[in-house]
């Protein structure tokens, strides 16, 4: 029990710390890419909530959910409770349900080892397409000024692909240089 507790806070930390540190990161980068509140022509964090729900699941949903609510708190969102819970949700969950459906639909091992690149790309598409429509629908929901519309959707939709195509990338670029060389 004791180890199972340890696990599920490692991925919680992990998740939580992470996101928050590549939320960030990705501001500072891409601020001139930016198309409204909440999103962004390219959008990193998105392909690191996948990435961390597939490896640690629900710790790491939750992890990213509570990161991503007290990201929204006290950020640039109107810092109302009820807003920021639902983007917190949305966030941590959105690439958890993509998961779920994923699994259960596509012939994929639990602990990924038989992930390709073309059921990869079905993950990110789905993953993107789910949070991007449920981000918008909350923030039409919550009557947010220059949010919540098919134009938004399609920017979030194209800044998360982006982004998760862009981090999967940087990630295997790092793997391989980590690798040591092969001789010949």
């Amino acid at each position: 029990m004791d180890k199972i507790f340890r696990d599920w806070m490692t991925g919680f930390l992990i998740s939580a710390l992470v996101y928050a540190a590549l939320f960030y990161l990705n501001a500072w980068l891409t601020s001139h890419l930016a198309y409204g509140l909440g999103v962004s022509w390219i959008y990193l964090p998105a392909g690191l909530r996948l990435f961390l729900t597939l490896i640690f699941g629900l710790s790491g949903a939750v992890g990213i959910a509570i990161a991503s609510f007290l990201i929204c708190y006290l950020g640039d969102f109107p810092p109302e409770l009820i807003t920021c819970i639902g983007v917190g949700l949305i966030s941590g969950f959105a690439p958890y349900l993509a998961k779920i459906f994923v699994l259960s639909n596509i012939k994929i091992a639990s602990d990924l080892s038989d992930l390709s690149l073309p059921k990869l790309v079905i993950c990110i598409l789905i993953y993107a397409a789910l949070s991007a429509g449920l981000h918008q629908w909350w923030f039409a929901v919550r009557g947010l000024d220059g949010a919540g519309s098919f134009n938004h959707f399609l920017v979030m939709l194209i800044g998360d692909v982006l982004g998760t195509v862009l981090l999967v990338g940087l990630i295997k670029c790092s793997l391989d240089l980590l690798r040591p060389a092969r001789l010949t």
